[in-house]
Parts: C-alpha cells; structure tokens; sequence
C-alpha cells in the first residue's frame, strides 16, 4: 500500500537513483546485460529509500557455479533488495502499526508493507463481511492485533514498483504462504510454527496453521496457564505455537503457546526439517565452517549450509569464532529457489524469539547529522562499519559509501580519519542504524518533516494539482499540501492557468505534523513577505501584538482569523472596521489576508480575540487619506487610453483614475455604439460620462443618454432595500438566457424579467427579442428578500414612458451620429470624408447618372469624387434613365464610414416644400431605413424627416413583417416645424396605420354581413350544452343562446336545468342581444344598435321577442350595479375551480359570480367533493354577499346567509394553531375568527390543540366579533345544543357567576414574577400568585415555567374576586385543590413551611442522619438525576399533574418479592420520596437497579408524614444483616451494569443505548448510521430519518466525511423507502451543506446499484455539465455506460469530454477510457483506441506498460508478441527498452517454447550490439 498511496509518504528519505541497480542473479544465460565491471553494475532506483527499503547488495555471479544448489557462498554478504524474490521467506519486526497495513523491518536494513488483506484468509473474510453489511461483529483493526517490536515469519508476496521507481516489497503473514511447504503427514511433536487464529471456540481456539487437512486446536487452558499475561486472543491474531501432539497422520494438531518452552525448541533432524520447507524463526543447533572477515559459514542440522553475514555476528564474541565451534542461531531468511539461508547468531533473536526492541537505547535519532565518526572496517559488497562519537556503531551501505554517480573508492573512505554522516534510520532486526556518507544527503535542509518549523520559508517544485489543493515536493520525499484557498491571496478560479507541474515555487510553512508526515504551506504572498512578528503559538500573541492571519470562518458574530500551528482567534463583529458591519460575509471573503493586532490572549485556554479596526488605526495617516473617489451618479469627463475588445479603459479627469467604458454603454441606440468605439481613438476626451457602478478595483462608466438622465434625476435604486414592486427603473440587458432576460441597473443591481414578462407577444426564442446592451425602462414586480433577487416586466402595456422620451432619445441618436461624422472627417484631412459630413437628409444636388440596373441607379457628382451614390428601385420609379443624363436628387442617408450616400429622384420629394404647423396631422411613408433610424416622407409637402424605428424603449420585433420597411404607411403629428436639433427638419411623434383590412369569406360567414342590435331571427338547435345552446341561423351563421336567456326568470325552478327543455334540431325564432369575437369568444359590450355582430348573442325569452318590447342594450356594468347585497337572484353553474375550490356561476352572457368553498355547503363532510353538489347549467338561488363594478366583481352565497350574525353556526376553516391565541379560523365572506382554549370542548383536556390540524373545517358558533375579529366557541353545547352531554367545565361568562371557594379548572397562560396566569374563559383569566402556586420553595418563577408550559390543564380553587377591577386570585396547593402539587417532589426542593410543621420537619431532618454517608451520597446524587427525566416523562401523560402517572408505573415495574406501599397512601396529595424513585426503573433502566428500592425506600419512609405512616400497614422490620446484604447486593448490580454500559464492544440494542453512546461521540458516522439501521430493522422508516436528520444537526460542521457518510445513507434510505420526491430534496439538501461532486457521484451509484439506469444516466448527464472540468466524472460516466453495453454513447462522451477538459488530460483520458473498454466493453476498440494514442505519443513507456498488460489479459498470444516487438523498437532509452526485453522474456518463459524465448534472447543480443557501448555502459 506504501507504495500507492504517495499523498503524504511515509518518513526518512527516498534516496536519489543510486547505484546498486545490481544484476539479477540468475544463470548465466538469463542475464542479458552483462555489464563488465561486476561492482559498478546498473544503477538502482532508490535503492536506498528511507524507509529502509535499501542497503540491499547483490552475491558476485561466481558465487553460484551454475545451478549449484546450497553451495557455500564463496564471500559472505549482506542481503540485498535486489536479491530479494517473491516466495523468499523472512524473520521481520513490525516497526509501526497504520490502520490498514504493518510496516516490517526485515533482515540487513530492509522495509516491508505487510497489507490487512494479507494476515490470513478467515481475518480477509470478516473484513468482506463487515464492508458488505454494517452490522457484523466488531473486528479487531491492526494496531490491537500487531504491536512494534513484534517478531514475525513472513514471505514476500509481492515486489512492487512504486512511484519512483523503487521496489517495494509487499509481505504476508498468511499461513497457506509461509507453511507452504508443509504437509500434514510432515507434522512432527515440537515443532515450532506460525498460524493466525482463525475463530475463537468455548475451550480454545483454532488456529490456522495453512496445512490443508489439518485442524489446529490451541486449548484456552494452555494459554492461560503458560502465559504469565494472558491476552484475549482475537480472530486474525498471529501466534508462535509448538506442536503438542499430533493425531490421525496429522489431521488433528494439538498446540501450546508456552514462551520459555518455545524460546528453547530447537529444530532437530528428526522433526523432518529440510531446505524445500525449512522456515525463518527456527532455531538450530549450527558448526562454524568457515570464518571469513565478512561473516561465518555454518553447517547445521546434520548438513545444510547457511551464513552468518557481519551484521549477525554477536559483537562481544566476534574474536572467539573459530572453524568447528558449535553455536545456536537463528533462521533469517530461506530464498527457496536457490536454497540460501541466512542464519543469525544475535541474542536478542536467540532468547526471546517473540519481541525485539523497536527502538535503540539511545532514542530516536533518524534524520541527525554526526560529525567526527570513525570507519571501523569495509566489508567488500556489503558496506561499512562507523563508529559514532559515543562508542554507537551504525552501518553504512556501500552505496552510500559515495555519491550516487562517483566511482567506487573504499580504501580513500577508509583511509580517511573522520567522516561526517546523516542517520538514515534504525533497522529492528539488526539492532544498528543505517546512515550515509553522501554529501547531498547530509547538506539537505529538510531530511525528516521533524526538521520543518511553522512560519519557515521554503522553496519546492509542484507535483500536482488537485481539487482541494496543490501538493509542493520539497525534497524527494517530503511534501507538502498547499490547500486550494491558499494557492494565492485571492481564490483562483482555473488554478492550472497558474501553476506547472515542476514549476519553482516558494511557500511558508503553515503548520507541520511530523508524526503523520503531514505538511501544510501557504503560497499567500502577503503571508510570505510579511515582516511582521509570525504567531506560532497563543505564547508569542502577546495584547498589542500585530501579525498577519487569514480568515478561516466568516459568521454572523465576526470572524474567525487563523495564524500559524492552527493558531487561531476571533475578530468579533465591533472590531472589524471603524465602519460598522452588519454582514461581514459580505465585507469579508475565506481565505482573505488581513493585519490583526490582538487585543487579548489566554494560553491555557487557546483562546485569543482580536481586532482588525486598531491594525488600521495603527496605520500612518498618509494611508488614511482617500485616493479619490468616484461617486457613483456622477458626471464625469474621461481620456481614452486603450481600445478593448468590448469597449475603452479611460482615465477619470483630473485624477486619471482607470475605469471602463463598456462599448454598449456608449448610447441608448445600438447601432451607434459600435461606430462611437470605431471613431473614438486613444488619447480622445469623452464628456458627458457618469460613474453608475463600483466595486473594489472597477469603476463602470455609461454614456447611454437615459440612465445618465435616470442617475441624475435620481429615478434609481441606491441598494436591494430601496426596491419596492411597482417601481420604475431604467436598465440595460445583461444577458439573455432561454428563460428570460437578466436586467442590470446602476448601483450593480441586477433583476430577472421571465420569459412570459419581457414582452406582450408569445415568444418562442428569447434571442431574437432584446439585444445585448439595449438601454430598457423595467418595473418591479416581485421581490424575494431572503435571496435578495427581483423579477421585473418589460411589457410596454406595464411600463410608463418618461413624457417626451421618444424625441430626447431621437435627438439624442442623431447627435450621436454627427459628432461621428464630425470626427472622422477632422481626423483623416480627407476631402472626401468632409464634403461628406457637410451634407444632410434632404439637400438636393445635381448628379450625373452612371449606371442603371434592375435594383436601382448610380450617380456621379464632380465634388463628390470616390463616393457612392445610389438611388433603389423604388425611388427611381417613373423614370426611364440613360447613363450621361443630369438630375436633381434629394438626399436620404450618408454613410460616412463606406462613403456611400443613399438618394431619391421622386418628383414629390424633389419638388418645392410645403410649409407645416405645429400640431396638423399627416401620412407618412417610410423612404429609406438605416438600422435604429427611418428615413420619412410627409404626404405631399416634399418635407423629409427622421425617426427612430422603435417608438418605445422596450419595443420588440419578433419578424421581419413587424419591422418598419421602406414603402410603409404611417400616421404622423407635427411636433415642431422646423427643430434645431434635427438640423432644420421637422420633429414628429407617429404611429402605425393598420393597413384597411379584407374580410375573409369565412369571417363573413358565407357573406352576411353581421347582425344588428334586436334584430329577429330565424333558425335551427345545432347543438344543447348545460350552459349554452348553439343554433344555426338561415344565412348560414352561428348564434349562440345563453342558459339565462332560455326562459323567462319566474319559470325558472330551483335545480332546474333550462336548456334542457330545448331539443337538438328544432326551429326557433331569437333576437340578437349582442355578439362575440370571433377569435377569443369573449362576451363583447353592448354597443351601438347599428354595430354587427360576428357570432350573434340570442335570446329565446318569449317577452323579450315581442316586437314593441322595449329593448334597450343593458352594460354589463349597469346590470351588476343593479343588484343589491343580500338580493336573492337565480343564477347557472358555469365551472368548478378545484385549485381554489371556488364555484363559477353566472347571472348573464356578460356577468360571472364567484362561491367560495365556506358558501357553498352547511355540512364539513362535503368539503372533500362539494362540486358533487353542483351540476353545470343548473339553476340555483344565491344572495348576493359583495358586489363592485370596479374592479368588476359579483360575490354570491348559496348557503342562504349573506353575512355572519352573533349567535349564529358557521363552517370555517383552520388557518393557524396558536398555543396563545388558540386556533385561527377562516370563515366565510372574508371573515376571521378565534377559538380561545377554553372554548374547544365543553370538558377540558390535556393538550387541547392536539386534536386539530390546519385546513380542517369545523363547525363554529360566532360569540362576539371585536375590532372585526369573531371570538368563536366550538363547545357541543354551543353548537349542537339538542344532542350535547352535560358541561363538565361551564363557559365562564363574566366574573360574577364566579364564587370565592369554588374549585374550576383552567388552562396556564403565562408564568412569571407575578404569579402563575390561568385562561379561566376567553375574556378571564386569573392569577396564582407564586406562594400559593406550590408547597415548595421556589427561588425564581423560572422552576415553575419549566414544569408548566402553556395550555397545561390545572385545577384551581378561587380565593377571591374583585368584580371592579375584574381581577380573580386563584390557588394551586394541594390542600386547597385536593389535587397532587404542581412541582414534583424529584426536584428536592424545600418545603414551604410556617410554625409547628417546621418543628416537625426539623426532628425529622435529625432522624434522617443517622443514615450511614454512602447512602446519604447516593440518595443525593443519584436520585435528582434520574428523577428529572421522570418529570419530563410525567408531563407528556395525558393527566392534569405527575401522581397517578407515578403510581402507574409503579404498579408494573414492582418486583415481586417486595413488599409494596399501601397505594392509598401514594395518591395523598403529601405523598413524597419514595414513589419518586421507583419511576427510575421505568425509565428503561435494567432490572438490576431494581434493587435500589429497598435501601430508599427504608430511608424515604421517614420523610413522609409520621403520623400517617405508622397508621398503615407496615412491612415486617428486617434485621440488620438483611439490610447490609441487600445493600450490597445493590451496589453489587449497579457495578455490574455500569461495566455492562461502559463496554465499547456491546452492540447496543435499543435506542436508549444509541443515546448514550452518541452522547460520548456525537460525530461518529458509523454509530449514527447503526442507529438508522436499528430502526429500520424494525421497518421504522420516519424514526431512521429524523435520527440522520439529527445526525447532520449534532455532527460537527469539520467532519466533512462523516457528514457524507450520513447523507448517503439518507439517499439511499430515500431510494429504497421513499418516494422520487423525497430522494430529489434530500439530494437537493445534500448539495448545498457538501462538496456537490462526492454527492452526485454517490447518488449515481445509488442508482446504478439498484438498477435505475435511467435517474442514473439523467444524473451523469447532470454532472458533466456542472463538472467538466473534473477527469473523474467523465470517467464515472464512461464506466457506467460501458457497464449498460453502451459503447456508442461512451465514444461519443469521450469526445466530449477531450473537448472539456485541458488538452492535456487528453492522451491519459483517452488511455483510461481505453481500459474501460477493455474492462466492459469492445476489447478490439480499445486495442484501436490505445493503437492511436501510441502512435502519436509513442514516447509514453507507462502506456505501452498498460497496453502489455491488458494485450496479455485479453488478447491472443500472436497480438501479444506482434506487439512486444513494437516496443522493443521503440526509440526510447535504453534502460526502458531492457525493461520491455525483460518483460517479453519473463511472457515467453511463461507462455512460450524454449525455441521462442531463445528467439527473444537473441532480439536482445542484436540489441545489445546495435547499441553498443551504450548499453553496456
């Protein structure tokens, strides 16, 4: 794992490439690069990484002849990381303990990862169990099954590569790989094995030893008896067992784990050791062969050959070793292929055999730099020996004897007579530190992350980029995290616009955590370059102090400021400026470096407030003066300095301030912005400019004519709070969006006019209406004061034009275009372009005619040489032209810019000018356009004018038909004659003419012409609907009869349908009454007699078709104002509204009334369906409640009542539910209404508003109406007097039907200093004052307030009344009410007591002492405590107080061999102590307490009243041993069950167990997510939600994982249990509290798991958009849609996403998806896919690494080797190249014959020569 997760790596150093890349041993032959100088051979990368994975060197080739195995090495040497194999098996000692992997030190120096995947198979088992379900038993994680120090037997499974190229060496300790070797028939008694427990019995447990066919069974007995610390063993444990006893040929094996035995077994002959199974750990019984200077050779068990290298030697003995001496050692290492055993003769692995010191004597001293060392002795391949100052030895391995590219040179090392060198680290097994002599290594400033402090500045290169932040290398191995925010002092949006991967960077460090190599820096310049004293501890913010800090947290009260070693404090909101702050989050922004000086500091409590108002203020005044400050509104004057792309950066005269001129804003007409920009160049003054928004660095000037003149008029809206609806605004588009168009207006303000709200047409394409920039007059129409947005509406019909503003903007335009022409003709000196800008729209001049076309005719002028002059079509009309000819044209347009100028030659516009007046009406007719501006003719006075094209601001054209164009017609009004401005030319204000519009035939309705007012008609039934009747009339057309002109009123019954009586088909006679429009229907006015009709309105009504009837048309105004409220009249149901439940009718064609629901039924069981009631076209009787013709409207009742009268039954509705006021009632006509809680029932209860729920529709009887407000009672005696049952609580009408003495009861409304206030009836409410509310003595109302919330039912006795004043004095205590106190007794307050009964109470307080201290302490404190809850618990009961709830509980929660208290006694209103504690146990606490009862009550019993108690019948008295046992006994259960609560490992079982533990970690995910499932178990769905709905209240906002954990678990309990719905707000919810890609990419999978393929595509199509920018989302998608077979739609994601993502992403995008095709899809287009990338990037080795390995997963063998020889001719270096060779030789070898694997052989020897000297070299 080491070697993949590279985020923070693990300490010491990676060591540079070194040398010591040694050949791989293997016969002659396999060694394809023979190098010539054996020493010097290839380079290794790392082969020194700190972390111990070095110091590894390599046997000569000689030292194996051949194949010779065993064979006594010729010169011992240490083992080498090179020579390392998988299989090899090794003694280690675990040197730390990570979550999920070991680190092992291994023999001579080396490192190991031992993973938790490879303990053992049962240990792998669990761990799947537990990830796949939550609710397993708990597993033991690593640090309880491993300990430093602990000697195990492993084997290397694996030899990864990592990141830089160093091996690393993946271990196992599992059983079936290290007995490997073993069979059960070799099972002998005494040997000594490994094995991990594989499951925990009754008597013992099972180990695993890995012998198939052989159970091991380890006896608890002998685990306990022989260890003199007996440990719980735990599945996945790993022991050190000796066979005890075999039985059945090896199939049952007995074990014991006795040390002092073990520590002494030596394996003997006889066991059936030999060196196929000989294992590390063993000892053995050995024989000196050889002594060497380098080491021992030994022989042991009878004749094996092993070595004893230098680091083995026992130091004390190194001189006595002598050839034939015997000596016991202890297997190292076995490399099992070429049998060499390395043995070891050190104490500490030969006594103890289970524990070596982790640690040297002498401390941790890794990463120290020693001076003054002395080289004891080189050993040749090995390495040396140096002795430290202080006699310390440590080892240097001979690669780090010099540089990593010097030669070799060990006598010049031995030879000199002291040496510097670094401690790289400690190596456990050989008991020695391993250090360097290199140079580079020693000077490096950063070894260790120890030798980094906060506040240093660094230097680093990036590595990479990630989503929350860049991780910076400051050496090979120590990085560091510079998180997002603090890439630089202000966010960055697109970071890897900044930052190259191997770019230098410097950064401070933030803070540093060497024990988890964790490093944070910061890239904040202004923390970089700060000289200000750096705070690295709360000790250096002494008051007074300044430093810089950067805000972390921005709230409401102030904000947060972190320095150095999370130092942080807080800025309250007062000190943030010298301005005050409302919202600081808008001030402020996370991340923001700012000065804070501290005002105070505590240490011990790491707390610390400061101030950003006294860092400025200590700021010099130089700083305090203001640069200046362009206000906006104000008029203003610029320089051009540069011409942007979209506008001009203009300097602000006198100050040259910089601010910006955005091209739109130059004018209110869009066409003359771009020509502005055009003709204004750098180093122009513009005037008339006005600042209309600001912020930090930016100030934006407009020029547009109509928001300068809104600004200074002040028609604007400083800020948010100045909007209100119906305001007026002026504005500019912003930006135009499918759903409508965002509006800014100045002061920054931007507003949202919709789609249906920017203009009266239908629009189906936003884009074509408004354009970017144009200048719009807005009104406010909706305003969302939380979000802080407004919708706005464009509609000319809703917005009001300032007066004269067409013109100003008219005149505005055209000024506009002659200061352009006025420019461009000063600027180029160019005749042309003056003699130009000296004409106007209708001069005449002569001209030549030139040319003469089908479109129109050119001319030529003497002094207009090089210009354009051309007439259209249309304004050549008439003439019959030749070329040569002269004549008089009139001009229409110049264009200054294309030098083209647009002429007329018509005889009426050429002709002599008619004098005009102001105000005479003409028809125009448009001659030319010329974009925003027309070019206009008057009727026949030869005038020309000028308008604009759009008569209103927000004018919209949505076809090319409504645009004004040349020809059209137009109605115009003279303004002025002659205007200045318009350089002579009249000023108009016009309007459309609606060309005279052709009658259809259809309209005509085969030809008639419409009908008349009272005209008589024949004609035939067409068709008979509820509400109207159709009938064919003779001429063709349709008429239409409305139901209320069908017959006469008084023949009208109730319930009647009236056109039913007429019958499809017959002939009937009707006269017109009015009509309708023929497009919408709607009922038209009643006009004109001689007006016509298109659709006829009929009547049928036998008077009204007399002919001398007086018939006159009736306004629908008119009618209404003739009914009068409370009318009845006869009315039709026209429509039911379901949303509104409001019923439709109607009285006439023209006239609509309105029912609401409360008028329409009597009875609340038809309020679900009430239209059920009501048909259409029936005819009903209504009064008339509210009538208005303006605004028109008509309100009816049909429930006979027109209004509400005291004393009356009404229906209402319940609007709100108010524990002061009661409920909130609707009722009919508009009408509220109050229910007080003493007039809900005619017997009060607990809890009275319980029963209602809003929307509910009740019956009420109206008391009384206040200020417009109904007081309301809903008691049955009110309301359905004849059926009510008799008054428990009688209304209490007034004070005088109340006497003093008499018990009522009421409801709490209120506690406080004056008393408790009771509700007695809506209108009376008493008091209880404080001493007669309880017997108890309360300090503060606030004991009282807590156990009385409002609408608490109490009963009450009346002390007094004073029917003045109306005040009632009531009482609460027992003795007057007869009813238990309104305190519980649980809270031990004091009695209330006076004269005698404090007598008592005091001789009774004396008896109570003589109960022992232990019982006293307990009754204190453990008592109150529980019963507090007990209170709580009791209020919630539906009673009017606690007793009977006491009692009840009692009664079940008894045990029965107590004697129980007379229940009797426990009722009496004094009854105290004991049945207080009792209640303990129903509160769900076990049993086992229980037995407290005894104890308290024997010790309570004395406190109630004497008397009373020795009346009763009393429980035999026990002796006192009884008493002392039961005493312990109780104290013995309550241990017992506090042991039981206290143990981690007990998976609760109900909620009150989740309670408790979450109360110690409320932040736990896990614990909270077991919770959910507890509940869901027992299919509680509501109960899993609210507790993950608490889950996120209760985690702390930091624990940004957990806090995931928990949603996901509600997505996916949403998914499972839930509706679409429910899953949308809880995701929707899930977004805004977390980084949103985790969420969506969690609820994909959500969906992908649970086979809702379409939500998930949706989802994935969501996330690309939203992350484009994020590698891993297209990868997810293409994954998902590879899985459902998709392949096409992948393809088509990937181009997508090569387009979204930086080019380069591409290749490794590419090569990624490649795999997924590989992995779910077509394997032939990955193949195609990979093919591409290789061809163009055919340099990236780790793809054709890939490439291999997936060709040889799914390929055939011929693709496989078609394609090693691709690589193998790559032109890439030579050591990759050999690596490829390696790899083809190591397939061939695997899949091929010996023919093919020679033929590889001899590829790389044509290789070899080809390259020559290179490659040898």
């Amino acid at each position: 794992m080491a070697s993949v997760e590279e985020d923070f790596p693990r300490g010491g150093t990676a060591k540079k490439p070194s040398e010591s890349k040694i050949v791989v041993q293997r016969s002659e032959v396999d060694n394809l690069f023979q190098s010539k100088e054996q020493t010097e051979t290839k380079k290794r990368k790392g082969a020194v990484k700190d972390d111990g994975k070095k110091l590894k060197k390599q046997k000569t080739d000689k030292e194996k002849d051949g194949l010779s195995l065993n064979a006594a090495a010729k010169c011992v040497e240490i083992l080498h990381i090179k020579n390392v194999k998988e299989g090899m098996l090794m003694l280690g000692c675990v040197k730390e303990v990570a979550d999920f992997e070991v680190i092992v030190g291994l023999p001579c120096g080396l490192q190991g990862y031992l993973s938790i995947k490879n303990i053992s198979d049962s240990y792998a088992k669990l761990l799947s169990e537990q990830l796949d379900s939550a609710d397993t038993e708990e597993i033991c994680s690593l640090p309880h099954l491993f300990y430093p120090g602990m000697v195990l037997r492993c084997v290397v499974a694996k030899l990864d590569i990592a990141k830089g190229g160093t091996l690393s060496i993946q271990l196992s300790v599992n059983p079936k790989l290290v007995n490997k070797a073993l069979t059960s028939s070799a099972l002998k008694t005494g040997m000594v094995l490994s094995g991990c427990v594989e499951s925990v019995e009754d008597h013992g447990c099972i180990v695993d030893i890995g012998i198939s066919g052989s159970k091991a069974f380890l006896s608890v007995k002998a685990v306990k008896d022989k260890q003199s610390n007996p440990e719980e063993l735990k599945v996945g444990q790993y022991v050190t067992v000796q066979v005890e006893e075999v039985k059945n040929e090896g199939r049952v094996v007995q074990l014991s784990v006795n040390p002092q035995t073990i520590a002494q077994a030596c394996a003997v002959p006889e066991q059936g050791w030999n060196l196929t199974n000989l294992l590390p750990g063993l000892l053995v019984k050995a024989t000196i062969k050889k002594v060497t200077k380098h080491g021992l050779i030994l022989d042991f068990l009878s004749s094996f050959g092993g070595q004893v290298d230098f680091l083995h030697m026992e130091p004390e003995q190194a001189s006595n070793y002598t050839e034939g001496t015997e000596v016991r050692a202890c297997v190292l290492y076995v490399e099992p292929s070429t049998r060499l055993v390395g043995l070891s003769l050190r104490s500490y692995l030969l006594q103890t055999g289970k524990r070596v010191d982790p640690i040297p004597t002498g401390g941790d001293r890794i990463g120290e730099v020693v001076k003054d060392c002395k080289m004891l002795a080189i050993h040749h391949m090995s390495g040396g020996i140096v002795e430290l100052p202080g006699k310390t030895l440590a080892f240097v391995h001979r690669n780090h004897l010099k540089e990593s590219k010097e030669p070799a040179n060990e006598n010049r090392v031995l030879a000199m007579p002291e040496h510097t060198c670094r401690i790289l680290d400690f190596s456990p097994m050989d008991q020695i530190h391993f250090a360097t002599l290199r140079r580079s290594m020693i000077e490096k400033p950063f070894y260790r992350y120890h030798d980094l402090q906060a506040g240093q500045v660094v230097e680093g290169t990036v590595s990479v980029l990630l989503n929350h932040g860049m991780v910076v290398h400051l050496s090979d191995h120590i990085k560091g995290l510079v998180p997002r925010t603090h890439l630089s002092d202000i966010i960055l949006k697109n970071p890897e616009k900044k930052y190259m991967e191997g770019m230098k960077v410097k950064c401070r460090v933030l803070s540093v955590d060497p024990e988890n190599k964790k490093l944070y820096l910061t890239r904040k310049k202004a923390l970089i370059e700060s000289s200000l004293p750096l705070f690295l501890s709360y000790t250096d913010a002494r008051p007074g102090s300044m430093s810089h800090g950067y805000i972390v947290c921005i709230k409401g009260f102030g904000c947060i400021i972190r320095f150095y070693n999370n130092v942080k404090g807080l800025v309250p909101l007062g000190e943030l400026s010298s301005e005050p702050i409302m919202s600081p989050e808008e001030v402020f922004y996370v991340g923001q470096v700012l000065k804070a000086k501290v005002l105070q500091c505590d240490p011990e409590k790491s707390k610390m407030v400061l101030s950003f108002k006294a860092a400025v203020e200590g700021e010099t005044e130089k700083a305090a003066k203001p640069q200046f400050d362009c206000e906006v509104g104000t008029s203003l004057e610029a320089k051009v300095l540069k011409k942007l792309v979209n506008g001009l950066e203009v300097a602000i005269l006198p100050d040259e301030i910089r601010a910006v001129l955005p091209t739109m804003h130059l004018s209110d007409h869009m066409s003359n912005c771009p020509l502005l920009w055009e003709s204004l160049q750098e180093g122009d003054n513009v005037s008339k400019l006005i600042c209309f928004s600001k912020n930090k660095q930016n100030f934006n000037l407009t020029k547009k004519p109509t928001v300068r003149w809104s600004l200074e008029e002040g028609v604007v809206a400083k800020d948010f709070s100045e909007i209100t609806v119906g305001m007026q605004l002026i504005g500019w588009v912003k930006n135009i969006m499918s759903y409508g168009v965002f509006v800014e207006f100045p002061y920054g303000l931007v507003g949202l006019a919709p789609k249906s709200a920017m203009t009266d047409k239908f629009i189906s394409d936003t884009t074509l209406t408004f354009q970017l920039g144009q200048t719009v007059i807005a009104k406010v129409t909706n305003l969302d004061e939380e979000k802080r947005r407004f919708l706005i509406t464009l509609k000319t019909s809703e917005v009001i034009s300032p007066e004269g503003d067409a013109q100003t903007r008219l005149i505005n335009g055209l000024q506009e275009k002659r200061a352009v022409t006025e420019m461009l003709a000063m600027r180029d000196n160019s005749d042309l372009r003056q003699q130009l800008a000296a004409l106007s729209v209708g001069q005449k001049r002569k001209l030549t005619v030139d040319t003469v076309t089908d479109s129109g005719a050119t001319f030529t002028s003497d002094d207009l040489v090089g210009a354009t002059i051309q007439a259209s079509k249309h304004h050549v009309m008439g003439f019959s032209l030749t070329p040569g000819q002269k004549v008089t044209a009139v001009i229409l347009h110049v264009d200054i810019l294309s030098a083209c100028v647009h002429v007329s030659i018509l005889a009426k516009l050429v002709g002599n000018k008619k004098s005009l007046s102001e105000g005479s009406k003409y028809t125009a007719m448009v001659q030319h356009i010329d974009k925003d501006f027309a070019v206009i003719s008057l009727e026949d006075t030869a005038q020309l004018t000028v308008i604009q094209t759009r008569s209103h601001l927000n004018e919209v054209f949505l076809s090319e038909s409504e645009k004004l164009k040349a020809g059209m017609s137009l109605a115009v009004e003279v303004i002025e004659p002659s205007c200045e401005e318009l350089q002579g030319l009249p000023l108009v204000s016009w309007t459309r003419t609606a060309p005279k519009r052709q009658r259809t035939n259809s309209e005509n309705q085969s030809g008639s012409k419409g009908h008349c007012f009272g005209e008589i008609l024949q004609g035939k039934v067409r068709t008979v609907k509820p509400t109207c009747v159709q009938v064919t009339l003779e001429d063709g057309s349709t008429g239409s009869v409305h139901v209320s002109e069908v017959l006469e009123e008084t023949k009208v019954c109730q319930g009647s349908f009236p056109t039913s009586s007429v019958k499809v088909g017959s002939m009937v006679t009707a006269r017109v009454i009015g009509g309708r429009e023929a497009s919408s229907h709607r009922f038209l006015p009643f006009s004109h007699p001689r007006f016509t009709y298109t659709i006829p309105e009929l009547t049928l009504i036998p008077s009204k078709l007399e002919k001398n009837a007086d018939f006159k048309p009736v306004a629908a105004k008119e009618k209404l104002n003739s009914y009068k409220v409370g009318e009845e009249i006869t009315c039709f149901v026209s429509k039911y509204n379901p949303e509104r439940k409001s019923l439709e009718v109607t009285t006439d064609p023209c006239i609509t009334g309105m029912v609401e629901l409360l008028a329409m039924i009597t009875d609340p069981k038809d309020a679900s369906h009430p239209e059920k009631r009501y048909k259409l076209g029936q005819a009903v009787r209504a009064k008339v409640v509210e009538v208005s013709s303006k605004p028109h409207r008509l309100v009816l009742s049909l429930t006979g009542v027109h209004k509400l009268e005291k004393g009356s039954v009404s229906l209402g509705i319940v609007t709100n539910i108010h524990p002061q006021f009661g409920l909130q009632v609707k009722l009919p006509f508009g009408a509220m209404g109050t229910v007080a809680v003493t007039d809900l029932a005619d017997a009060y209860k607990p809890k009275p508003l319980d029963a209602y729920s809003k929307d509910q529709l009740l019956r009420c009887f109206l008391l009384g109406n206040e200020n417009g407000k109904w007081q309301l009672s809903l008691r049955a005696s009110r309301v359905n007097p004849e059926q009510a049952k008799p008054v428990k609580d009688p209304e209490v009408l007034s004070t005088d039907k109340l006497e003093a003495g008499q018990t009522i009861r009421g409801y709490v409304k209120s506690v406080g200093e004056q008393g408790i206030f009771i509700r007695l009836s809506w209108q009376i409410t008493g008091r209880a004052q404080l001493q007669k509310s309880t017997k108890f003595f309360v300090s503060s109302h606030k004991v009282l307030s807590e156990h009385l919330p409002p609408n608490t039912l109490l009963t009450t006795k009346i002390i007094s009344i004073d029917k003045e004043e109306g005040f009632v004095n009531l009482s609460l205590l027992p003795e007057d009410t007869g009813k238990p106190d309104v305190l519980p007794e649980s809270l031990g307050l004091p009695l209330r007591l006076v004269g005698e009964e404090k007598k008592k109470y005091d001789l009774k307080k004396k008896k109570k002492r003589t109960l022992s201290e232990s019982e006293q302490k307990q009754e204190e404190s453990q008592v109150p405590k529980k019963k507090k809850k007990k209170t709580k618990k009791a209020k919630t009961d539906d009673n009017d107080s606690g007793v009977e709830v006491y009692f009840r509980e009692e009664e079940d929660k008894e045990d029965e061999g107590e004697p129980k208290p007379d229940p009797a006694k426990q009722v009496m209103p004094c009854s105290s102590g004991p049945s207080r504690l009792q209640v303990a146990a129903g509160f769900s606490w076990d049993v086992g307490l229980n037995s407290l009862k005894p104890a308290s009550a024997a010790q309570d019993g004395d406190s109630s009243d004497g008397e009373d108690q020795e009346g009763s019948s009393k429980p035999q008295k026990k002796s006192r041993h009884e008493l002392e046992q039961e005493k312990k006994a109780a104290e013995k259960a309550l241990v017992q069950r506090e042991t039981e609560l206290m143990d981690p490992n007990v998976r609760p079982e109900d909620a009150a167990a989740f309670e408790r533990l979450l109360l110690a970690s409320p932040n736990s995910s896990l614990l909270w997510l077991q919770y959910m499932a507890h509940h869901l178990q027992a299919t509680q769905i509501e109960q899993a939600r609210a507790v993950a709905e608490r889950a996120l209240k209760t985690i702390s906002f930091r624990e940004e994982q957990e806090k995931l954990n928990v949603w996901v678990a509600l997505l996916n309990l949403e998914n499972m249990y839930g509706t679409e719905e429910t899953l949308k707000k809880v995701f929707e919810r899930a977004l805004q509290f977390c980084e949103p890609m985790p969420v969506y990419q969690q609820l994909a999978d959500i969906y992908a798991k649970s086979s809702k393929i379409k939500e998930a595509e949706g989802l994935y199509k969501t996330m690309v958009k939203r992350f484009r920018q994020n590698k891993a989302v297209w990868l997810s998608f293409g994954s998902f849609l590879l899985q459902q077979g998709q392949s096409d739609a992948a393809s088509a994601l990937l181009q997508r996403a090569l387009k979204s993502l930086p080019s380069k992403e591409s290749v490794d995008l590419i090569a990624k998806f490649a795999q997924l095709e590989f992995r779910y899809g077509d394997a032939e287009k990955g193949r195609t896919m990979f093919d591409k990338v290789l061809t163009n990037y055919p340099k990236r080795t780790d793809l054709w690494s890939v490439f291999i390995d997936l060709m040889v997963k799914h390929g055939s063998q011929k693709e496989v080797r078609a394609l090693f020889d691709r690589v193998i001719h790559l032109s890439v270096s030579v050591k990759k190249i050999k690596f490829f060779f390696k790899r083809y030789l190591e397939y061939e070898k695997k899949h091929g014959t010996p023919q093919s694997i020679q033929a590889v052989k001899e590829k790389a020897m044509e290789f070899v020569e080809s390259k020559g000297t290179e490659a040898a070299n």
